[in-house]
């Protein structure tokens, strides 16, 4: 059994297709399946299902795909470890949807400038699929917000960020000098799909302080669509603090509530039981000082 067949094996099992393993391996398709098939031969057993469409673990690929991954993952390690000179070398970093485009920038940018042979490569995804590669060794670190499911996994609070209201320049509240939750009652929202946490946060304010579900007219994957969607009068919104810096449009209104704020908690997680490079200590040192100094500028506190 080789490393490179282990591979092989763990690519199709993630995408469920030979034909798109092969292109990401850059193998032809024949070649990928002799590959499996060696190994199928080795095991004494069929580790996929062949089905019309797709190709599926049977009982035997469950037991192996665990254990290749914890494999592949350990040969990883020991390769990064060796090589680990705190300069050079990957660290994968990833975050969710309504983080990476609005906070990463100024910190790769930092990163890049302070070790110049060093890569970072960059991944966007939901919280449960950040946290299923986390577990999996795919990813270094990911940038996501509480809550957050992480029991092996640890996660280290950055800062506290307010979510505000925002409203199309035209909406009846924009002249309404204290705006409260009990204002936003009876209004449409537009929310993140339920696959995004931050939904899940503005649903748990509502309820908490008012006891009521937001009414959510329309819902969309992406935060700038959400923004557009409020420019065009479908409906209010509340959306990240760091996501309002970055909006120019004069279409958009955002304000704070009055009283207790809405806020969500950024967290930087990571697997304790992979190695940490001193390339990946040195990554963490940096957002655990950007944050900080940006928290003391703003007067705010984590």
């Amino acid at each position: 059994m080789e490393f490179q067949q282990l591979r092989h094996f763990v690519k199709v099992a993630e995408l469920g297709s030979f034909t798109r393993a092969a292109a990401v391996v850059s193998l032809s398709q024949p070649a990928l399946s002799r590959s499996i098939a060696r190994l199928e031969v080795e095991l004494g057993q069929p580790v996929f299902a062949r089905q019309t469409r797709k190709v599926v673990l049977t009982d035997a690929g469950r037991i192996l795909l665990d254990r290749a991954q914890e494999i592949l993952g350990l040969a990883d390690d020991l390769r990064t470890q060796i090589c680990d000179d705190g300069r050079t070398g990957n660290i994968r970093v990833a975050a969710i949807p309504t983080i990476a485009p609005f906070f990463l920038p100024p910190i790769l940018r930092e990163f890049g400038q302070n070790f110049p042979d060093a890569a970072v490569i960059v991944h966007e995804d939901t919280t449960d699929i950040l946290i299923k590669k986390l577990l999996n060794g795919e990813i270094d670190i990911a940038i996501l917000s509480r809550p957050i499911d992480a029991r092996h996994l640890k996660a280290e609070d950055l800062f506290e960020e307010e979510l505000l209201l925002v409203m199309s320049a035209e909406h009846p509240l924009r002249n309404k000098k204290s705006i409260q939750i009990s204002d936003l009652e009876t209004l449409p929202f537009v929310l993140l799909s339920e696959a995004h946490c931050l939904s899940d946060s503005i649903v748990r304010f509502c309820r908490q302080k008012r006891a009521f579900h937001p009414v959510s007219v329309e819902t969309t994957s992406q935060l700038t669509s959400v923004q557009e969607l409020v420019s065009l009068n479908h409906g209010i919104s509340l959306i990240p603090a760091m996501a309002r810096v970055l909006d120019v449009s004069d279409r958009r209104i955002y304000r704070s509530l009055a009283g207790t704020k809405p806020t969500r908690k950024i967290v930087m997680v990571w697997n304790p039981y992979r190695f940490q490079s001193r390339l990946l200590e040195s990554f963490k040192q940096l957002l655990r000082r950007s944050t900080s100094q940006n928290h003391r500028r703003t007067g705010r506190n984590s």
